[in-house]
């Protein structure tokens, strides 16, 4: 007897063979946008300084010291950013959301009992988040490039420790971002370490080649221990009065501000 019962129907959005197939690639990007930026709205998440820095930096070998420094300068900014009078969560730390220097950043921000960011990437040899992010503030994204404009799009800041082609990556993008003024807003660069990143790129030889302005290299400033780089950062944050929440960096195209 043939079976005369309707066909099984499945709304679309709850199809996961659809839903992780090539053609539903753009609602899976938009999810990693739209996700994100409802939970900051929730949380009252204003804005942020990104912390970079290589997942291999432990609190042990040669360069073990930049683990504690980024520890406790991300406590110094977290204690700071607490006694500000505003109903909104301020400068908040954000990390990667793996180890090394991304775990020390969000453990200092823990150690000042403040909340903490982790924008973790999964991986074919799996990044887990570590153990500091505020649960709250944990996100997972697929495409590193959703990844990379949820570290711009709330940044204040940015400090970048010593790190590899991930922390690279990263940094050159924020400087590009700075250098052509697609941002409409400042953000203070630090690059922690002046000893690693001035034998690791020779900005001298950019200018010298005429790739980059001299005018170009005053986007960034070095500092070599915690005290100095908060110092830098609260002078260069001083004039950030924003009130909106998410507060969202801008796009510039043709002089007018577009998100």
């Amino acid at each position: 007897m043939k079976d005369e019962s309707p066909p099984r129907v499945t709304v679309p959005y709850k199809d996961e063979e659809f839903m992780t197939s090539d053609a539903a690639r753009p609602l899976r990007i938009i999810a990693e946008y739209l996700a994100p930026l409802r939970r900051f709205q929730q949380e009252r998440v204003h804005d942020t300084i990104v912390f970079f820095g290589s997942a291999r930096l432990t609190s042990a070998g040669p360069l073990g010291r930049y683990y504690q420094e980024a520890r406790e300068l991300a406590r110094l900014l977290t204690l700071w950013s607490k006694s500000l009078l505003t109903n909104a969560h301020r400068f908040v730390i954000c990390s990667g959301g793996g180890g090394g220097i991304m775990e020390a950043a969000n453990r200092g921000a823990a150690d000042a009992g403040g909340r903490t960011i982790g924008l973790n990437i999964s991986l074919p040899h799996e990044q887990r988040p570590n153990p500091y992010i505020t649960p709250e503030l944990s996100f997972e994204f697929h495409y590193f490039f959703m990844r990379k404009l949820w570290f711009a799009h709330l940044a204040r800041a940015m400090v970048a420790f010593p790190g590899g082609f991930g922390t690279l990556d990263e940094l050159m993008e924020i400087l590009t971002l700075a250098q052509t003024r697609k941002l409409e807003r400042h953000i203070p660069i630090i690059l922690y370490g002046p000893g690693y990143w001035q034998e690791i790129v020779n900005f001298d030889a950019l200018v010298r080649h005429g790739t980059v302005s001299a005018a170009d290299l005053s986007l960034f400033q070095f500092a070599d221990t915690p005290a100095q780089a908060l110092a830098l950062l609260q002078a260069g944050l001083s004039k950030s009065h924003s009130t909106t929440t998410p507060a969202f960096a801008h796009s510039r195209e043709g002089g007018n501000g577009a998100s």
